[in-house]
């Protein structure tokens, strides 16, 4: 009696084990996250609402959004002449940062394009290469909930001498990032890591400044050869 009792148990539990992996619930995608990583973005955005009453972005222009290469970066119009190009770069942020900010800094423009770049303060304050994968995912599906139609492309990590240390992850995460984006529809990825690189492998020291973080004209000439082709409104 006691047999017949156990033995379909058994064959249950075998049969279960024998399942393949996609038969399990698959995991929860990427959200937007519960707050973002520095309050003081707050400014930045009510620096960016002020601007937009005085000077508003054109409705269905090209977007650019990210850390502190983004804003920093002051020839952006002059660099893509006669294309509606304006620039929503908050300084330190990362990735989760724009995702949180999208429905302010994003979604009420409905660009055409969005050129996205963050990641490497990301990993220097400890997130994975992972997570920034992860990260990012979050950032175009909050970008296509609301404007299914944009483009978003992001630009892959840098390779920032003073964060040497971090190359091995800033490579893995950026393998990372362009095959879950090969996955996803009115996507696209740009490799500006390889062409900052010299003969040596090594992050060209030139194209930075000082702090060897953040970019010289130089280092910005290479982002503009290697977008040129698609900053444009399909």
């Amino acid at each position: 009696m006691r047999y017949r009792c156990t033995r379909p148990l058994l064959l249950a539990l075998a049969l279960g084990a024998a399942l393949p992996a996609f038969a399990l619930s698959p995991p929860a995608p990427p959200q937007v996250p519960a707050q973002v990583s520095n309050v003081a973005w707050a400014q930045d955005m009510a620096d960016f609402a002020k601007a937009d009453v005085t000077t508003p972005p054109p409705r269905g222009g090209i977007e650019f959004i990210g850390s502190s290469s983004i804003r920093m970066w002051q020839s952006l119009a002059a660099d893509f002449p006669g294309q509606p190009v304006f620039n929503r770069g908050f300084g330190g942020s990362e990735v989760r940062d724009s995702t949180w900010y999208a429905g302010q800094i994003v979604v009420p423009y409905a660009p055409c394009k969005v050129f996205f770049y963050a990641g490497d303060n990301d990993l220097n304050s400890g997130r994975t290469p992972v997570q920034v994968r992860d990260d990012v995912v979050a950032f175009v599906q909050r970008v296509h909930r609301d404007l299914p139609k944009t483009t978003v492309e992001v630009i892959s990590i840098k390779p920032s001498p003073s964060r040497a240390q971090l190359l091995p992850a800033v490579v893995e995460a950026n393998g990372l990032i362009r095959q879950a984006l090969a996955r996803l529809p009115h996507t696209g990825f740009t490799d500006v890591y390889t062409p900052m690189l010299g003969a040596d492998g090594q992050p060209r020291a030139a194209l930075f400044r000082e702090d060897m973080l953040h970019m010289t004209p130089e280092g910005y000439a290479i982002w503009r050869k290697a977008l040129a082709p698609k900053v444009q409104c399909d």
